[in-house]
């Protein structure tokens, strides 16, 4: 197996940890005490991007591992990589103002959405009997 996907989930899962520091930052920015969850609109977008993150963790990992598995493991973590990048671009675009978190999130959700679909064709293909 290619080393491409294991370095996309290590990329993800680094960035989650960045955003998950960035929620302890803010909450001391902010004033914000655990397990307090709101009271400032800038904090609340910080968490809110924590929190979004490991929401699409759970669908974007296992599409990432089955597509490269089943299809290939080169275009998978290209498509991974984008991911990354998209929620890179989601997270900087929300800590500023939640309007400019859409280009992040599209570029990071159409290639989820590929991931998963293509992933899906790639077992159907391999229960086909040849």
């Amino acid at each position: 197996m290619s080393p491409w996907p294991a370095l996309v989930s290590l990329l993800a899962l680094l960035l989650y940890f960045v955003v998950t520091i960035n929620v302890g930052r803010a909450r001391a920015k902010y004033g914000i005490p655990a397990p307090q969850m709101s009271g400032n609109p800038d904090f609340e977008r910080v968490i809110r991007v924590q929190q979004n993150m490991l929401e699409q963790l759970i669908f974007f990992l296992p599409a990432l591992w089955i597509f490269c598995l089943y299809l290939n493991p080169v275009w998978g973590s290209g498509l991974g990589l984008l991911w990354v990048v998209g929620r890179a671009l989601y997270a900087w675009g929300y800590y500023q103002a939640a309007e400019k978190r859409g280009p992040g999130f599209a570029i990071a959700s159409l290639s989820s959405l590929v991931l998963l679909l293509a992933g899906f064709a790639g077992v159907v293909l391999a229960l086909i009997p040849t």
